[in-house]
C-alpha cells in the first residue's frame, strides 16, 4: 500500500487554550478518494490547514509524499492544490490572468493549453477575460477549484467545495474528481452532503471534537456499523407485539400497522425467516414486506451523538 500522506500524533493548541486537534494520526493511500466528515468545528478545517503546512501544529509530524511539510515545505506544498472554505480571490483582477498567476506561484512554466481546458472544464472559458468581483459566488468557486489544480498537484484538498453552490457546479466538480481519479491524483475531501461521501468516497473519516473517531473504507464501515431493518406491514393493526416474538425485539410502528425487525449486517443469518415462520403462528397476516440498510449519515450522527 502506496502512502502518499502520513500524519503522526497530530495536535493543534491555540494561545486561548483551545485545542482544535487531538493526537490525530492517519495515513492516506495515493490515488483515493477520502471522506472527511464531522460537525462545524470539529476540527476539519485545521487538518488540512496543519497538512498544508499553513497552521503550525503544537506536535505531531506530517509528511507529503515523503517530505516533512514543515522542514520542505516547498517540496511538500508543490504537491498540494486545495480549494479553501473561503472564496479568497483578487477583485479586479481577470479570471484567466487568476488562475495563470496561481501556476506561475509554483514556478510552473507557462501553460495556455492546460489553463484553457481547467476553464472550459469548470464552465468558465466564457468568462476568461471578466474581472473576477463580476462573478457570482458559485461562479468565484470554479476559479478557486481552477487555481487549485492550475500546478498539476498530486494531492487535491477541497474544504466544503460544494457547499452553497448551484447543482450545476456540483456535477462539473464531480466529472473532474473523477478525471482527476483516473490520473491518480489523491483527494481529500470535507462535505457536508454525505451522499455525496457515500457516493465517491473510496473512504470515510470522522472526526469530532479534533478527535479523529474512526477511518475505514465505505463499504466496510457501512457493513460493520450499519444495521439492516425488515420492515414487515401487517394486514391488520395491532396493539402490542405478541410475547412469542420477544426474542426478536421487534418495534411497533405506524400505529400498529408495521413491525421494524433489526438484524445484524455481520451475522451468518438474518433471522427474517424464523421471524415469518413465528409470525405465522400467531396468526399475523403479513401485507408487504421490505429491508432497509443505514445510509452513511445514519452511521456519522450515531457515531457523534455516541462520542458527545
Amino acid at each position: 500500500m502506496d502512502i502518499i500522506i502520513k500524519i503522526a500524533n497530530l495536535s493543534k493548541i491555540y494561545a486561548n487554550g483551545y485545542q482544535a486537534l487531538d493526537n490525530v494520526s492517519l495515513d492516506i493511500r495515493r490515488g483515493e478518494i477520502l471522506a472527511l466528515l464531522g460537525p462545524n468545528g470539529a476540527g476539519k478545517t485545521t487538518l488540512i490547514s496543519a497538512i498544508c503546512g499553513l497552521v503550525t501544529p503544537s506536535s505531531g509530524t506530517v509528511t507529503v509524499d515523503g517530505f516533512d511539510n514543515i522542514k520542505q515545505y516547498r517540496q511538500s506544498r508543490e504537491r498540494i492544490g486545495l480549494v479553501p472554505q473561503e472564496l479568497t480571490l483578487p477583485t479586479f483582477d481577470k479570471v484567466w490572468n487568476t488562475v495563470a498567476f496561481s501556476r506561475s506561484l509554483f514556478g510552473k512554466k507557462s501553460n495556455k493549453a492546460l489553463i484553457d481546458q481547467l476553464l472550459k472544464d469548470l464552465s468558465l472559458f466564457d468568462k476568461k477575460d471578466n474581472e473576477v468581483r463580476m462573478l457570482s459566488g458559485g461562479m468565484k468557486r470554479r476559479v478557486l477549484i481552477a487555481k487549485a489544480l492550475s500546478h498539476e498537484p498530486k494531492i487535491l484538498f477541497l474544504d466544503e467545495p460544494t457547499a452553497g453552490v448551484d447543482v450545476n457546479l456540483r456535477k462539473d466538480m464531480w466529472k473532474i474528481i473523477n478525471k482527476l481519479r483516473e490520473e491518480g491524483v489523491t483527494i481529500i475531501l470535507t462535505t457536508h452532503y454525505i451522499e455525496e461521501a457515500e457516493e465517491i468516497a473510496d473512504r470515510v473519516g470522522v472526526i469530532n471534537d479534533g478527535k479523529l473517531l474512526l477511518v475505514d473504507d465505505k463499504k466496510n464501515l457501512m457493513q460493520k456499523l450499519g444495521k439492516k431493518q425488515c420492515i414487515i406491514e401487517l394486514k391488520n393493526a395491532i396493539d402490542r407485539i405478541p410475547e412469542t416474538l420477544s426474542d426478536y425485539h421487534l418495534e411497533l410502528a405506524q400505529a400498529g400497522k408495521r413491525l421494524v425487525y433489526t438484524y445484524s449486517t455481520v451475522a451468518d443469518g438474518t433471522g427474517i425467516t424464523a421471524l415469518l415462520q413465528a409470525m405465522s403462528s400467531t396468526g399475523l397476516s403479513m401485507k408487504d414486506l421490505q429491508t432497509k440498510q443505514s445510509s452513511l449519515e445514519e452511521i456519522f450522527v450515531n457515531l457523534v451523538e455516541a462520542e458527545a
